[in-house]
């Protein structure tokens, strides 16, 4: 059997129906589909009003950019006056640079900071002598629970370094 199978009339018609190019109209039991030639010509005249007026618009904004760029170029005049202005700018600019470097150095040195840096490590050994108390903690019931297990394998396993001690 050959010829056009009635899916395929039911894909390209919906497909039609979803592009706005076939409307479509359930009546009773029955679905109709229709397409009016001047339908199509009205979208196409809309689309073409609505893109004339984008282009309107968008000249008029040229055309005030173009105002604007000009009304700033007007005190911009290459002067004597304005190239010792703009390179006073430029030496305060680099002045500027180089009191931040400056700045940042003098911040690694600070008190606040180096202090804020002893409690932290402080803190960080703290936390690792904690860490290290669990471990044990951890190895002594394993010892007490499961006395067939070898200590050195055990740690082995798990990937506790041998030398493990405390932190002063």
């Amino acid at each position: 059997m050959k010829g056009i199978t009635s899916m395929s009339v039911k894909d390209v018609v919906t497909s039609l129906v979803d592009d706005g190019l076939v409307d479509t109209e359930k009546i009773g039991t029955s679905v109709y589909f229709w397409a009016f030639p001047s339908k199509a010509s009205q979208a196409r005249k809309r689309k073409l009003e609505m893109a004339e007026e984008k282009s309107v618009k968008m000249a008029k904004r040229l055309e005030e950019l173009e105002k604007e760029v000009a009304a700033a170029e007007k005190g911009r005049e290459e002067t004597a006056e304005r190239q010792e202005l703009m390179e006073r700018l430029k030496e305060e600019k680099d002045k500027r640079d180089k009191m931040l470097v400056r700045l940042k150095d003098f911040a690694e040195n600070d008190p606040i900071v180096l202090e804020q840096m002893v409690r932290e490590t402080g803190e960080a050994v703290e936390a690792v002598n904690r860490w290290t108390d669990n471990i044990f903690s951890i190895q002594g019931w394993i010892k007490k629970k499961f006395p067939s297990v070898d200590q050195a394998s055990f740690s082995k396993q798990f990937g506790i370094p041998e030398d493990l001690d405390y932190l002063e």
